[in-house]
């Protein structure tokens, strides 16, 4: 039939675009991507990803974030996806090198044009552990595209694994709003009272604020071009949490916005939980961190917590040799693990005071005889509390850090029990 296109399916990733002070990836994913929308006719965006990596990455940016989108054009434009990419990274090289900061790490962009899927184990092992940047670009199909400014970018590590990651039914959604341009050097408006107003007009929005400060958290503390990101159960709540925002007079209006798919507080950096016996009493270190070596049954491992950690390091500061203790956490490249929930199990004998009689502590009778009051000869078997009351209901449940403190990847305990737990447990 004439007039008819054959249509394609492409998926455009990038990563690693930002410095410390200077630009943010997503602001320019936007840029790229409403190019491609201006200027190509039949170009779609089907949806856009978010996905945060292993948080330990030595090369990491902000965050640890990197993008994604899945796309449709007319078979015939693709020639014009491809021009507007080239043309799209000599612009972001020559911004690099004529406004980006002196100092601090230069960045090394990677943008991806795909059109097959990766393998879904791609974004697995970018989430959680370290991966070879020479085994990456080894396992980048051959039908992709790459787009660069070295010949071999740390971004497309990020870049492939967005792509690669595959969305479920606890995927989240994130609205990215940014700034105009000559406001990004400015403080931003965006009061907590709208924040607060929002969070409980919108109830499926969530990490607003964290209640232990009275900070908001969609604002982030950098000069980047973000004005503020709203996460949601839902993409429609997400929109309508901006749309009330943007309608305040104590917030500041966005020049734009986008909606993303994510994989935050879903704990893909995590394999569950580990149980442990503890070797040791804490050991505190300057600045209020603390940890305890453990033995798991086959193995012995060192528990950080960290001050910022709140409960958590409160939590590891009472343990004692031989409590039992559950935790997740992730292993750091020094092998200790940084920990983001802990419950003490079961808590270790303790013996407490002798019970007392006639205002006297109560001795031996002789084996098998229990205590005598020597008094008034009362005799009582030898049996008491092994554990203070307030230790006994310490162990109850699991503890995390403060809203604030905790990764975007981390799950919070009151979406669900950690990997593993039932209410039996």
């Amino acid at each position: 039939m004439s007039g008819t296109h054959t249509k394609s399916v492409i998926r455009i990733g990038l990563d690693d675009t930002d410095h410390i002070d200077y630009a943010c990836t997503t602001e320019h994913f936007q840029r790229l991507l409403s190019r491609m929308e201006e200027s190509i006719d039949g170009f779609e965006i089907k949806e856009r990803r978010l996905v945060r990596l292993w948080p330990f990455a030595p090369e990491r940016t902000r965050g640890n974030a990197a993008l994604s989108a899945i796309c449709t054009v007319d078979t015939h434009t693709l020639d014009s996806v491809d021009w507007i990419c080239r043309e799209f990274i000599e612009e972001l090289n020559e911004e690099i090198q004529t406004k980006y900061p002196e100092n601090g790490q230069k960045p090394s962009p990677c943008l991806l044009l795909a059109l097959e899927d990766f393998p879904e184990q791609m974004y697995w092992d970018a989430v959680r552990k370290e991966v070879s940047l020479i085994t990456r670009v080894a396992n980048i199909p051959n039908s992709t595209k790459m787009y660069a400014i070295e010949d071999i970018p740390y971004g497309i590590i990020g870049a492939s694994s967005a792509i690669a990651w595959m969305p479920n039914i606890q995927s989240t959604w994130e609205l990215i709003a940014w700034r105009f341009k000559d406001k990004i050097r400015s403080t931003r408006k965006v009061s907590i009272e709208a924040v607060n107003s929002m969070s409980e007009k919108y109830p499926n929005t969530f990490a607003n604020r964290d209640p232990t400060t009275g900070r908001g958290m969609i604002m982030p503390r950098t000069n980047c071009p973000v004005l503020y990101g709203i996460r949601a159960e839902s993409l429609s709540e997400a929109e309508s949490a901006h749309q009330y925002l943007q309608g305040r007079d104590d917030v500041e209006n966005s020049e734009s916005w986008a909606i993303h798919r994510t994989n935050q507080i879903s704990d893909d950096h995590l394999l569950g939980y580990e149980s442990g016996i503890v070797l040791t009493n804490p050991l505190e270190v300057q600045g209020g961190h603390s940890s305890v070596r453990i033995w798991t049954g086959s193995k012995s491992a060192t528990l950080v917590a960290f001050s910022e950690s709140g409960e958590v390091n409160s939590r590891l500061r009472r343990l004692k040799v031989g409590d039992v203790v559950d935790w997740m956490g992730l292993t750091s490249p020094s092998t200790e693990v940084h920990l983001e929930r802990l419950r003490l199990k079961v808590p270790a004998p303790r013996i407490g005071n002798r019970p007392q009689c006639c205002g006297k502590t109560m001795r031996s009778a002789g084996i098998g005889q229990g205590l005598r009051c020597k008094t008034c000869g009362k005799l009582k078997v030898k049996v008491w509390e092994t554990a203070s009351p307030s230790f006994r209901t310490e162990h109850q449940g699991w503890v995390e850090p403060t809203p604030s403190n905790r990764r975007h990847l981390a799950k919070p305990l009151d979406r669900g029990l950690p990997i593993g737990q039932n209410n039996q447990d």
